[in-house]
Parts: structure tokens; C-alpha cells; sequence
């Protein structure tokens, strides 16, 4: 995701003199009445009625094929996942009442955070309420006054905000770019602390970041590096690690973020490391320190879910296998990707405009098929996508309809020929 922020209007001065701060909204609020009036269904207010399986829900009453919710090794509806939510429910209620740092921690905060240290091979882990938390809190924790953050221009939100709550000085370098990452990096002092952020893979285009050549070039100049594996944890590398374990990086990156609302199936965030002084941050991190903890029952599923991931050696290939399918057939139908191979589970369909994009994603999702609608500026260079997420759970004949399903909606709304 680029840093996206929403446009502003000088705000409006009523009569009586007071300034109307919601009116920088009118714009945003005019462009939704719009499209609502087309007579589409809001894109960005849908409703899952019922879910049925990490892959079918019930939509506006109707079955529905999910393709769209970034559960990419299908643990939502894991027996094993789910015994371990009611158990905890059972022995420690609802929740904690209470931050990490005072009465928050109970055994399965602590379970958890062993499950992602034996996962990921790792001396430190700390849990976060959310992925968005875990980069917020860890790159303006990490960087201080008189440091640098060097980040990728289409660096997902959560970055940019956490370059936002910190201090120190950042700087942008064109989108996988290992030569501009290079020379920005070389006009900093050299005496300077710097932390390069990066993402395994980027979550609107399904790229995945040429990391063994940025991290080469960050430990050049003597960054520290932070990658963010979300959309990578489960099924990348050979123990499901991330890109990162995939291209050999486990001794070259500091600092690996991640989430529990993809592959986990759960909500929640984390960052791991083998730095010796990792442990600190607890004492120094805002976003940790000031958040109320996780419900004892969602670190108690994410303990499990993590510890199945570590030997879901079929549910990574029947995942790959389902990429690879409808990235074959999509680009055989002759719709335009955002990658030229199947390089994660996101699959992007590049459309011309929004009003395209609203037609064709409105076709799937009367046919039976929910993707998900991305326009700016949440997308990187302006484009607008129809954003697939693949999910190992994912049957062959579902691939087969949802192909036939994009193949129905081309060409009623003149995608295809």
C-alpha cells in the first residue's frame, strides 16, 4: 500500500464563525454517493452474512466463493484452531482487562510467543495487538532522533505511520529499486543509525521484493534491516517463514514483522529477532506499552495455528498449486496481472479505470465470487485492481469456477473481447 492519505479542502467557516472539521470529507463523501447512486453495492461495506468454510461464505443471501480475505493456509475453521479458542474462553474468559506491561500476560501470551520463537527459529519474539501495531510500534521504537528510516515508496501504510509516530528522518526510494535504495542509503552520514524496511511481499500487486540484493546493499552502509513477511508468512521458504528464509536472509535481517490476520487466521501482530537486547523494546514501545492485550482465546488459537504452520508442508503446495492455476488461466483469458508470474498468493487484475472496475467487480460478486476493489490512492502508480487472495483450501473445481466466473464478467462488461 502507498502512503495513502485522504485529499483535503480548506475546512469549511460556518456563520457562527466555528470551523466545521468534518468538511475536509465532503469530496470523499460526494465520490461515495456517486458510485452508491450508479446503483453498484459499496465495495467497501460488504457484509459476510454467514461464513461456511475459510473459502464460501453467504453474501446479500447468496453463496459466495471467497477470494478475497487473505486466509491463505485456510486456518479460520481448523478444529484443533478453534478447541483451543473455546478451552482458553473456558479457563481465562473473555479477556484481560489490562496492557501487557500490568495485568495483561497470562499463559497464552507467553505460549504464544514460544510457538512464533520455535517457528521462526529465533532467540526474542513480542506480540502486538495487531500487524498495524507491530510495525508502528517497532520503527518508531527503533529509530530515534538523528537516525534514519529508509523505506520503499510503496511501503504499506503501516510503515508510513510508524516513520509518522517516530522521530527520525526518513527517506523514500523508488519501489524495488536496489539501485536507488543503494544511493540514497550512500548520501546519509555514515556515522548515522539507519534501519531499512521492507516487505517480502507487497500486498496490492502480489511483487515480491528483491530482498537478497537490498539487504546486501543495506549492510553495505551499515543499516540495520526490519522485513515485513504478512503477506508471506505460511507458505514462502521452506518452514513457511517468509521470503526472506526463501532467498537464505535468516542471518542478514534484524527485525521480521508479521501478523495473525493471514496465515495464523486470527487477529494480532509480532516482530522476531536475535538481536540480545530485543527484550528492551517491551520497556521503550508505546503502541506495546498503552494497548490492552489480546483476548486470551486469540492467543491461545494463534499458538496452535503457528505451531501447524511449522509442518504444513501440503497445505504450501496446495497453495502454490492454486496460484499457479488461476494466474495461468486469468493471463490465458487475456486479463492484464500485476505480476508476470504467480510470485504469492495475491493475484492483481489491472483494470483501466473505476468505472471498470466497479462493473467487473460487481459482475463477480453477482455471479457468486467476492475479490476485493483497490483504486487510489491506496494502489501504488494509480491503478485500479481487482485484488484475488488464494487460500490453500481453495478445491480445483473452485479454481475452475472462479475462471469461468472472471472469463462470464469480462466479457458482459467488455473487459474481454
Amino acid at each position: 500500500m502507498t502512503d495513502a492519505g485522504l485529499a483535503t479542502e480548506k475546512p469549511v467557516v460556518e456563520p457562527g464563525g466555528e470551523r466545521d472539521l468534518m468538511s475536509k470529507f465532503d469530496a470523499l463523501i460526494a465520490e461515495r454517493q456517486a458510485l452508491i447512486d450508479t446503483g453498484v453495492t459499496d465495495p467497501f461495506a460488504i457484509v459476510m452474512d454467514e461464513v461456511k468454510s475459510p473459502t464460501q461464505a453467504v453474501i446479500k443471501g447468496r453463496e459466495t466463493i471467497l477470494l478475497g480475505t487473505y486466509n491463505y493456509m485456510g486456518m479460520t475453521f481448523d478444529a484443533d484452531v478453534i478447541q483451543a479458542g473455546k478451552d482458553a474462553l473456558d479457563q481465562f474468559g473473555s479477556g484481560t482487562n489490562g496492557s501487557r506491561m500490568l495485568n495483561g500476560t497470562f499463559r497464552d501470551h507467553m505460549e504464544v510467543e514460544e510457538a512464533l520463537r520455535d517457528f521462526y527459529g529465533v532467540s526474542g519474539a513480542i506480540v502486538f495487538s495487531t500487524g498495524y501495531m507491530a510495525n508502528l510500534g517497532m520503527i518508531s521504537t527503533l529509530a530515534g532522533k538523528g537516525d534514519y528510516v529508509i523505506l520503499d515508496a510503496d511501503s504499506h501504510a503501516s510503515i508510513y505511520d510508524g516513520c509518522k509516530q517516530g522521530v527520525a528522518e526518513i527517506v523514500r526510494f523508488r519501489h524495488n529499486s536496489v539501485e536507488d535504495l543503494d544511493k540514497r542509503l550512500g548520501r546519509l552520514p555514515a556515522e548515522a543509525g539507519k534501519l531499512v524496511v521492507l516487505e517480502g511481499v507487497y500486498s496490492m500487486l502480489g511483487d515480491i521484493a528483491p530482498l537478497k540484493e537490498m539487504v546486501a546493499v543495506a549492510k553495505k552502509h551499515g543499516a540495520m534491516v526490519l522485513s515485513d513477511e504478512a503477506h508471506s508468512m505460511g507458505f514462502y521458504g521452506p518452514n513457511g517463514r517468509g521470503v526472506y528464509e526463501d532467498m537464505g536472509l535468516e542471518a542478514d535481517v534484524d527485525f521480521v514483522v508479521g501478523t495473525f490476520s493471514k496465515s495464523v487466521g486470527t487477529v494480532g501482530g509480532f516482530c522476531v529477532s536475535n538481536h540480545p537486547k530485543f527484550e528492551a523494546i517491551r520497556l521503550a514501545c508505546r503502541p506495546y506499552i498503552f494497548t490492552a492485550s489480546l483476548p486470551p482465546s486469540v492467543v491461545a488459537t494463534a499458538a496452535v495455528s503457528i505451531r501447524k504452520l511449522k509442518t504444513a508442508h501440503e497445505k504450501r503446495a496446495r497453495l502454490w498449486d492454486n496460484a499457479r492455476t488461476l494466474h495461468g488461466g486469468l493471463k490465458a483469458l487475456g486479463f492484464k496481472l500485476g505480476t508476470e508470474s504467480p510470485d504469492s498468493a495475491i493475484i492483481a487484475v489491472i483494470l483501466d479505470d473505476q468505472e471498470q472496475a466497479v462493473a467487473m467487480w460487481q459482475a463477480l460478486l453477482d455471479g457468486g465470487l467476492y475479490v476485493n476493489m483497490a483504486r487510489p490512492p491506496a494502489t501504488p502508480a494509480g491503478t485500479f485492481l481487482l485484488r484475488c487472495s488464494l487460500c490453500a483450501e481453495h478445491t480445483p473445481e473452485q479454481i475452475r469456477t472462479v475462471l469461468g466466473m472472471f472469463e462470464a464478467a469480462g466479457r458482459a462488461v467488455g473487459v474481454l473481447a
